[in-house]
């Protein structure tokens, strides 16, 4: 019957039966391609919400507010709730694995720099001690509490706080002065006298003008300003880099942008495209909306970094830090022996000032200046400072080494805020090349204006509406650009120190182990030559050059004149550079760890 009735293909019953069986066919792929199960095992996978909220199949006429496209959608309000949750979740996270390494970075530096500071500070600490017990015994005991509120101090300042290098120094030397005028310049004064606190007291109040221990105090203080301030600063540096990064990190991202995000990685899937990749163009536009406030830093950024180079620089150069603390030894040496070589005078003047006239026993005689004037030997240092060997030179320049690495690395994030959308949109987020998404549609290429970076560029974005800046990050920029300034400001000449390469880096070349420069630690021990003279960078950006010994310039005509003694100052003998070799020691093995 049928092939009565359909006896050829060709025939038109033939061509219906064809027909229908295509337009069938069609049906089936149709409803097969508009299926939402890829949509609801993308929603599943990327933990953007119960899978329940996606539909089995496409529906129409749904109300959409974001993904709004004409023809049937995988998407229902609640999945876009979802979606710009699980956005703004998922471009945090990109944001935060990129800048980790920067902020880790800083982060580990602050630590390592604080690190070392501390443990300068514990060096030089122990360095004094070690004086005080071996050569002046007398005092020793009773000093040893004002030297641990000295470098106690001296430490907070390193750290941030609010303590004056200066007036730490000089509040030293006036608790000092008593021990020095009883037990060495008239040593038994003490146990003659009977108003013992009072005589301390007057003691105290007038060191400065009796000027017991000469031009040393003001030498010292104005040294430790200079090199302790450079190393403050850059431990400013770090912190404030760092609230710059979780301030960058915690971003908060306006409605404008969230629906931008939305569109561009999740509106395909609500047609069922969940493989289907952003333009690149397109990428960049959706993001520099997002970032706009975020660029807004890079310029302060670009500063900030260059100041932080700087501040290495100045901390590093000369090793002028370590320098000035192991220098505090020689210092305070210097001025005892200055005490008790003007020993006569100042007790003349303490006797008119104070009204301390007293009947001197008889056994006691003022100190003479060779009594006190040997040299410290090797013998009298503790176990952990007493040198032993030469150290390999290889050691020795591996601190400035390890300074150069950090300054390495820091270039390459100059331009981290400017760079960063562009980070967000490479590699496997994007498409550059046929067939990419829109926001729209699928494309071959992207055809909008892609705009650049910054608020003012984002008038003209396509695809984000910025319409005023974050005032989060507002306050963060005002925020780093005031203190760019107040670095600048406190440290004028920053800029113009010498070139790193031109400070002796201590940098070893493959196969070599005497490329190691003076400026490292690395000159003979044996040479005999003094090692003190260094430059620093002052608070106020002045170079200040040190010899012990020396004069000031501007010395009080009225107070006792300056007498060098020779063969006076222990550390001229071996602190420099001995200490300064075993310091590097230590510190490498400890940066090495890190």
């Amino acid at each position: 019957m049928s092939r009565g009735l359909c006896p050829r293909v060709n025939s038109s019953c033939g061509s219906a039966w064809i027909l229908s069986a295509l337009v069938l066919a069609v049906n089936v792929i149709g409803a097969d391609a508009y299926s939402c199960h890829e949509v609801r095992t993308a929603f599943q996978l990327r933990q953007v919400g119960p899978p329940n909220r996606v539909p089995e199949t496409p529906g129409r006429d749904v109300d959409l507010l974001v993904c709004k496209h004409q023809g049937p959608s995988c998407c229902t309000r609640k999945m876009e709730e979802s979606y710009q949750l699980a956005v703004k979740r998922e471009t945090l996270h990109n944001i935060q694995s990129y800048s980790y390494e920067l902020e880790h970075l800083i982060s580990g530096h602050s630590d390592a720099f604080q690190d070392m500071f501390q443990y300068l500070l514990s060096f030089s600490q122990g360095h004094m001690s070690s004086l005080l017990e071996g050569t002046y015994s007398s005092v020793s005991h009773q000093a040893l509490p004002h030297v641990n509120q000295l470098f106690s101090s001296l430490s907070l300042y390193l750290r941030g706080a609010n303590v004056s290098v200066e007036a730490s120094i000089h509040h030293f030397f006036n608790d000092l002065f008593p021990l020095v005028y009883t037990r060495l310049i008239n040593p038994g004064l003490e146990s003659s006298m009977t108003m013992g606190s009072e005589m301390d007291d007057c003691l105290r109040m007038i060191r400065q003008d009796v000027n017991p221990f000469g031009p040393h105090p003001a030498v010292m203080a104005q040294e430790l300003t200079g090199a302790l301030g450079a190393g403050r600063q850059l431990g400013l540096a770090l912190e404030e880099g760092l609230e710059v990064m979780n301030a960058t990190e915690h971003v908060g991202m306006s409605k404008e942008c969230v629906k931008g995000l939305v569109k561009m990685v999740y509106c395909s899937h609500c047609r069922g495209l969940t493989l289907i990749k952003p333009c690149v163009g397109y990428c960049l536009n959706v993001m520099r909306g997002c970032l706009a406030s975020v660029s807004e830093l890079d310029q302060p950024w670009r500063r900030y970094t260059s100041l932080l180079e700087q501040l290495t620089h100045a901390m590093a150069g000369h090793h002028s830090l370590e320098l000035a603390l192991l220098g505090v030894r020689g210092h305070v040496t210097e001025a005892l022996l200055y005490a008790q070589l003007h020993g006569p005078l100042i007790t003349a003047t303490v006797d008119k000032v104070c009204g301390l006239s007293t009947r001197e026993p008889t056994s006691m005689q003022p100190t003479s200046p060779e009594v006190t004037t040997s040299t410290v030997t090797s013998s009298s240092l503790p176990p952990s400072a007493a040198p032993s060997q030469p150290l390999p030179e290889q050691w020795l320049g591996q601190l400035a080494h390890l300074r150069r690495e950090f300054l390495m690395y820091l270039q390459r994030y100059k331009s981290f805020f400017a760079a960063l959308p562009e980070m967000l949109c490479e590699g496997e987020n994007v498409v550059d090349d046929s067939t990419c998404w829109s926001g729209d549609d699928v494309v071959e290429s992207y055809t909008g204006r892609v705009v650049g970076n910054g608020l003012h560029a984002q008038r003209q974005n396509p695809e984000v509406k910025v319409r005023s800046p974050n005032p989060t990050l507002a306050e963060v920029k005002e925020r780093l650009e005031l203190f760019n300034q107040e670095t600048q400001e406190r440290f004028p000449k920053l800029g113009q120190m010498e070139a790193w390469d031109e400070l002796g880096s201590g940098e070893i070349e493959e196969g070599s182990t005497t490329d190691c420069d003076d400026e490292d630690g690395c000159q003979a021990s044996g040479d005999g030559q003094d090692q003190t003279s260094h430059t620093d960078v002052s608070s106020e950006g002045k170079s200040i050059g040190r010899q012990p010994g020396s004069d000031s310039p501007h010395e009080n005509p009225s107070k006792p004149p300056s007498v060098k003694v020779i063969g006076g100052s222990p550390s001229a003998s071996w602190a420099r550079p001995w200490s300064l070799a075993l310091l590097f020691a230590a510190l490498c093995l400890q940066w090495t760890l890190f």
